[in-house]
C-alpha cells in the first residue's frame, strides 16, 4: 500500500456553515462543526442560533475547567442527550449533588483498587488474543473485537458473576441509544429551552428502561447476598460513603453511576485500543519496536499490571492515540456568569465549546500535529497540562482515567506481542463523532503471527 502522509483525520470546514449546515454537520459528525481555523487560533466566537465561543488556549481552558468550574457547567445539550440513560450521575450532575457523589466514589478508584481489578483485564486480553488467532492470515474488524474485550472487562468488574445480568441485552441497549438518540437536534442548535421536547429523544426508551431494570435487580440481589470474596466495582460502590455527609447511594443513584461507568468504561477504552491498532498498522516500524518491547517483557503470557512500568512505548502509543482520536473529542459548557475569555465577552447563557480534537491538533501546541509520533510523550513534563485533555481536567477530570489507561496498556501489549497488524487497502476507518469519536466502517486490519 502506498504510504500516506498522515493517518486519517476529520476534514474540518473552511467556510461558515450557518444554522442548517450546522445541523447537518452535527447529525453526521459533530467534529464537522469545528473550523480549520480552530487548529491555529486560540479562540473563536460567533452566533449560530445562539452565541458561542470555541476555546483552544490552554490557559483559558484551565480557567474554565479548574478556576471557574462552577460557572461553566456541562451544557444543556449534553444533559438532554445523556440524562435519559444515566440520570443525575457523576457525569452530568452539578453542584452539591455532583460533589457528594464524587467524594463518595473517589476512594473506589484509588490506585490500589484499580490495580486489584487488573487480573480481569489480563484474562480479557488472553481471551481477545484467542479470538484474534482465529483470523490469522485474513482481515478482521479490530473495533468490533475491542468492543467485545472491553465490555467483558467492565461487566466483570461491575457485576462479576451477577446472575440475571444480561450482558448482551445491556450492550445492545447502549449501542442502540448511542446510534439512534444521542444526536443533536435542530432545537439544540437554535438554543431552544430544555423544556421544549426534542421528538427524536422521545421515541425510544424501551431498551434504556429494560437496561435500568436489569441493573436495579442486580444491585438489589447483591445487597441481599452481600459482598463477594474479592470485591468488584459494585461492592465498592455499595460501601461508598460521602465522608462529609455520610450519605450513601440509593439503588437508583448506584444504577445511574454504574451505567455511566459501563458506557464510558468500555466505549472509551475500546476506541483508544482500536485507534492505537490502526496507528500501529499505519507505522509498521513503530509497531515492530513496540512488539519487541512487549515480547521482551511478556514472553508468551498476557500482560499484567506489574508489567506496565516495563512497557513505556506501549503507553506512549496509547497516549498518542488519545491525542489524535480522543473519545470525548468535543465538549460544551453553558456559561452561568459574565466572564472574559482572552478578551472576549462571555455572557450568561453563552455556549462555550472545548473542541478537544482541535486542541490536540493545534499547530501552536504540537509539532506536526497530524503525524503519529508517540515519541512526543517521552517527556510528559514538556507538554502543557491543558494542551492535552483526553480525560478533561480540574475537579471533574474523568474518575476512571487510571482504570482506562491500565486496561489499554495491558490489552495492547498482549496483542502486539502475538500478532502483526497491517492496513487493508481501501479499508481505512473514517473518524466520526456522534457521542464519541468512533471509526466508521470499523478498523479492518490484516492479522498475521508476530
Amino acid at each position: 500500500m502506498p504510504p500516506s502522509a498522515h493517518p486519517v483525520k476529520v476534514p474540518l470546514h473552511t467556510s461558515p456553515l450557518g444554522i442548517w449546515g450546522s445541523l447537518k454537520a452535527a447529525r453526521q459528525n459533530v467534529l464537522l462543526l469545528i473550523p480549520e481555523a480552530a487548529t491555529h487560533a486560540p479562540i473563536l466566537s460567533g452566533t449560530t442560533g445562539k452565541r458561542w465561543h470555541m476555546v483552544m488556549d490552554p490557559e483559558a481552558l484551565r480557567h474554565i475547567l479548574r478556576d471557574r468550574v462552577n460557572d461553566y457547567p456541562k451544557s444543556m445539550v449534553t444533559k438532554l442527550i445523556l440524562g435519559p440513560a444515566i440520570g443525575e450521575s457523576l457525569f452530568v450532575a452539578e453542584g452539591e449533588h455532583w460533589m457528594w457523589q464524587r467524594r463518595a466514589a473517589a476512594p473506589v478508584f484509588t490506585h490500589r483498587n484499580v490495580a486489584a481489578l487488573a487480573p480481569v483485564m489480563t484474562l480479557a486480553a488472553e481471551r481477545s488474543a484467542a479470538r484474534i488467532a482465529a483470523s490469522l492470515g485474513r482481515g478482521a474488524d479490530m473495533f468490533a473485537e475491542m468492543v467485545t474485550a472491553t465490555f467483558e472487562v467492565i461487566s466483570d468488574v461491575t457485576f462479576s458473576g451477577g446472575a440475571g445480568f444480561d450482558r448482551a441485552a445491556v450492550h445492545k441497549a447502549i449501542e442502540t441509544y448511542i446510534g439512534q438518540t444521542a444526536k443533536v437536534s435542530l432545537l439544540d442548535i437554535l438554543g431552544a429551552p430544555a423544556w421544549v421536547p426534542r421528538p427524536g429523544r422521545m421515541v425510544s426508551t424501551t431498551g434504556i428502561r429494560d437496561m435500568k431494570r436489569v441493573a436495579d435487580a442486580a444491585i438489589d440481589q447483591r445487597r441481599a447476598d452481600g459482598a463477594k470474596p474479592t470485591p468488584d466495582l459494585l461492592d465498592l460502590l455499595l460501601k461508598a460513603e460521602d465522608p462529609t455527609s455520610q450519605r450513601q447511594m440509593s439503588t437508583a443513584e448506584l444504577r445511574d453511576n454504574l451505567l455511566t461507568f459501563i458506557v464510558a468504561g468500555h466505549e472509551t477504552t475500546a476506541l483508544t485500543l482500536s485507534w492505537a491498532l490502526y496507528l500501529c498498522a499505519f507505522a509498521p516500524e513503530i509497531q515492530a519496536e513496540a512488539r519487541a518491547e512487549a515480547q521482551a517483557t511478556l514472553g508468551d503470557r498476557a500482560a499484567t499490571v506489574a508489567d506496565i512500568a516495563n512497557l513505556p512505548l506501549t503507553r506512549r502509543i496509547v497516549d498518542e492515540a488519545l491525542r489524535m482520536y480522543p473519545p470525548a473529542a468535543f465538549l460544551s459548557r453553558t456559561a452561568q456568569a459574565a466572564d472574559t475569555l482572552m478578551g472576549r465577552e462571555v455572557r450568561p447563557g453563552d455556549t462555550v465549546i472545548l473542541p478537544i480534537y482541535a486542541l490536540h491538533r493545534h499547530h501552536a501546541l504540537w509539532d506536526d500535529p497530524d503525524a503519529f509520533n508517540p515519541a512526543r510523550f517521552a517527556d510528559p513534563r514538556a507538554i502543557d497540562r491543558f494542551a492535552y485533555l483526553p480525560f478533561g481536567d480540574g475537579p471533574r477530570i474523568c474518575i476512571g482515567a487510571s482504570f482506562a489507561l491500565q486496561e489499554a496498556v495491558i490489552i495492547l501489549a498482549t496483542l502486539l506481542a502475538r500478532f502483526t497488524f497491517t492496513r487493508i487497502p481501501g479499508r481505512d476507518p473514517n473518524p466520526v463523532m456522534i457521542l464519541t469519536l468512533r471509526p466508521e466502517g470499523g478498523v479492518w486490519l490484516q492479522i498475521d503471527p508476530a
